[in-house]
């Protein structure tokens, strides 16, 4: 049944159907041409770049999970997913240490692994190349933003606090205290939009799991307990991905010398 009115629903879409839902992009990029805020260029080419993505990931994805290679072609994605998240995580966030790249693939890899455990284990989703890929895409899709928010706060607050490390070293603090008194403010940063969203979830707006569970013909119960197993599985990997991170930085700005490291005077990293 739910095949059936999902079939009937994408059926009855077509270029007319997306070219009309682009009328509040349209307005934005009329307004934003009218105050002149430099943004047009900006909004045409993610929206255009959305597009031209998702229409890829679509026909790579209907071949893959209908050749009988599904199974390990769906764990490659993943591990594709993950690596990407890597790497946008260090070159998008203004990176002081290429050792970075490492912390954040781990802690990507880790709260991915945990939430498909999670999942499947619990017999929420049946294990399937599609859940997985989907769950996957849900969980580092959310953690990503929030690590390198992360990393770009706590990058701006060691050098911003240059003369505070100085002194606290001074005072004979350990690297992991240095660490424990200059992350809390970067990390907190890093974590309020995710927290706002899960703090008003279901007042505001209705989450993108429970809506395609409702528009599938899910029962808003069963959909509302499966929205709930994702938001918390979400929460909980942007948290630590966003931690992980940051502490790895404030880390980062002290040597095994414990003196100031380079980047922080704003010095190339070694």
């Amino acid at each position: 049944m739910i095949t059936a009115q999902l079939e009937s629903a994408t059926s009855e879409l077509g270029l007319s159907v997306v070219i009309a839902s682009l009328v509040l992009v349209a307005l934005s990029i009329a307004l934003a041409q009218w105050l002149r805020l430099g943004v047009t260029r900006d909004i045409v080419v993610s929206a255009l770049r959305a597009a031209v993505q998702l229409l890829a990931v679509g026909v790579i994805l209907t071949s893959l999970f209908t050749s009988r290679w599904a199974t390990a072609a769906s764990i490659l994605w993943v591990g594709v997913m993950i690596a990407i998240a890597t790497f946008v995580i260090g070159r998008r966030a203004k990176s002081p240490s290429r050792a970075l790249y490492g912390v954040a693939g781990v802690t990507v890899a880790l709260s991915t692994v945990l939430s498909l455990l999670v999942v499947f284990v619990s017999g929420v989703f049946d294990l399937s190349p599609v859940a997985t890929v989907v769950m996957a895409g849900i969980t580092i899709g959310n953690a990503m933003p929030s690590a390198v928010l992360g990393v770009n706060q706590a990058v701006a607050a060691n050098r911003n606090g240059k003369n505070q490390l100085e002194a606290l070293l001074s005072l004979g603090m350990t690297r992991s205290q240095v660490v424990r008194f200059m992350a809390p403010t970067p990390a907190r940063s890093a974590l309020v939009p995710q927290i706002e969203r899960t703090k008003v979830v279901g007042l505001i707006a209705l989450p993108g799991a429970m809506t395609g569970l409702l528009l599938a013909g899910v029962d808003p119960l069963d959909a509302v307990l499966i929205q709930i197993l994702v938001m918390y599985l979400v929460l909980g990997a942007t948290a630590l991905c966003a931690l992980v991170t940051v502490a790895a930085v404030s880390r980062s700005a002290v040597t095994d010398g414990l003196v100031v490291a380079d980047w922080v005077s704003g010095q190339d990293p070694a």
